[in-house]
């Protein structure tokens, strides 16, 4: 039987009385402290979080599901774990195969999972019992995980009201079917309860600010030691390997795969296979994400040579311009779909001065010719997740409630909605050439009266660039987050020196 001694010299036996029973009272003392907990906020932050949410919904049970380890190729060789975000809002713990429900009704509190078997503890090291995880965010109440369905069977059969979240894994769809006798395909989620989340998330606390504006320091330090050592014949794993060496060196994780490419027309391009030539751009998209989850997101666009080309500064430039004019317009009460269409406009006028497009810029945003070249949004909340609860469905996140865009290239647009104080968000224009869109709407004759195809078909082997800040939106306007990265052709090219 293992009992740990800490600092203190107070003892602990995890919590397993029938291993005492298994030894027959043998001791082994083990001479390490015992393991302390994760890194998490006070008790009292989450305490406030979940009184607010009880608040915002007033009746009902509230379920969390956390998430469990998941196996890539056999069950014990898992991916990296990661805890649901909205779990670690609210509860702060993470560690895999918890559960917790907030019963409004019965003003109950409870966490459910088990503890540590001997094989746990053998392959994975000692953790801190459940009640102490527990205590450490200000829930006094426990359960084994087999509880949780009794204990929802219970609230279905007396009609309580039951509200859970959006789900994005096939477990957890599996356990609502099974807990909440549901048909597959008849889940509903809870406006309420999505509502009541976004309504707390979306808007950032001084100490959360302290773990993104951590993030983004790391991130933007991610893209500075790309920018540095980048070179001609390298391949593109090469640069990955060296930008996630910072974050790994700096404690944290990555908040996404990390994009590096010479292909930069492919908006999310995950492959590193490319060997880098004389006359490409890499465009790097990276971010870090810190111990508590909390993410950075940047993107940069670095010449392979010294400096970029006469055709290439020409379009960087004009994907800068627009950039620039975004960031000018943030401030509260601003729709961010209007930042987005000023920016679509600083891209058309750009692009006619070379040619490219023709036409009042403003009337081609308004029909989406410009969603040839910049075919996706211009930013997304962020937070505890790169793309802010993504999951609980963009038009409560990013647009309030509000519909979204069905038009090509704004429906791409995950924020609409007026900016306030507290929130975060990304500002990324991109200027993008893919051939394939080219082709189709060329074929199609598509906003002919804007587009010209003949130059068009000049720069089909352009590939695309974009560069990306967070912000955070102030009383009085706005803050960008993280250390500044070289962003005009001067600043990256006096890197390449």
């Amino acid at each position: 039987f293992l009992v740990y001694c800490d600092k203190n010299r107070k003892l602990y036996c995890n919590n397993l009385p029938f291993f005492w029973d298994y030894f027959k009272g043998m001791v082994i003392f083990a001479c390490h402290p015992y393991k302390k907990h994760k890194i998490m906020f006070a008790k009292e932050t989450y305490t406030t979080r979940r009184n607010s949410l009880k608040k915002s919904l007033g009746t009902g049970l509230l379920l969390f599901l956390g998430n469990e380890e998941s196996g890539m190729n056999y069950e014990d060789n898992t991916y990296h774990f990661r805890q649901d975000s909205t779990f670690l809002y609210f509860f702060g713990l993470p560690y895999a195969g918890l559960a917790a429900i907030i019963d409004v009704d019965e003003d109950k509190e409870i966490i459910f999972g088990d503890e540590l078997t001997m094989d746990h503890i053998v392959w994975m090291g000692i953790q801190p019992a459940l009640c102490e995880k527990a205590q450490r965010v200000g829930v006094t109440e426990t359960r084994p995980a087999a509880d949780l369905k009794k204990y929802l069977e219970k609230a279905v059969a007396k009609r309580q009201v039951i509200h859970y979240l959006p789900v994005y894994r096939a477990e957890h769809r599996l356990k609502l079917l099974d807990w909440l006798d549901i048909k597959l395909g008849m889940e509903q989620p809870s406006v309420p309860f999505i509502r009541g989340v976004v309504n707390m998330r979306n808007y950032k606390t001084a100490e959360e600010l302290v773990e993104i504006e951590r993030a983004c320091n790391v991130t933007a330090d991610m893209h500075i030691t790309a920018m540095k050592v980048l070179r001609i014949g390298m391949k593109e794993w090469e640069v990955v390997a060296a930008l996630e060496a910072v974050a790994q060196a700096n404690g944290c994780g990555f908040s996404f795969p990390t994009i590096a490419t010479v292909c930069g027309q492919t908006l999310h391009n995950h492959y590193h296979g490319h060997t880098v030539k004389s006359g490409d751009m890499l465009l790097v998209d990276a971010g870090a994400e810190t111990e508590m989850g909390y993410a950075g997101d940047m993107s940069s666009t670095i010449c392979a040579d010294k400096t970029f080309t006469i055709r290439q500064k020409e379009v960087y430039d004009i994907q800068v311009a627009a950039h620039t004019a975004a960031v000018r317009a943030l401030k509260p009460g601003v729709p961010f779909k209007e930042v987005y269409e000023l920016s679509c406009r600083v891209i058309c006028e750009g692009l006619k001065g070379l040619g490219i497009m023709k036409g009042d810029p403003a009337e081609a945003v308004a029909v989406g010719a410009h969603a040839m070249f910049f075919p996706c949004g211009l930013g997304h909340m962020m937070g505890l997740d790169v793309h802010d609860m993504e999951n609980l469905g963009e038009v409560w996140v990013g647009y309030d409630g509000q519909p979204k865009s069905t038009l090509f290239g704004l429906k791409s647009l995950r924020l609409g909605r007026k900016l306030e104080p507290g929130f975060v968000l990304t500002i990324e224009p991109g200027i993008y050439f893919i051939p394939e869109l080219i082709d189709r709407w060329k074929a199609e004759k598509r906003f002919t009266e804007f587009i010209c195809y003949e130059a068009v078909e000049k720069y089909k082997d352009f590939g695309g660039l974009r560069n990306e800040e967070d912000y955070l939106i102030t009383p009085e306007g706005k803050r960008r987050l993280g250390k500044y990265v070289p962003t005009t052709v001067e600043e990256v090219e006096a890197m390449r020196s």
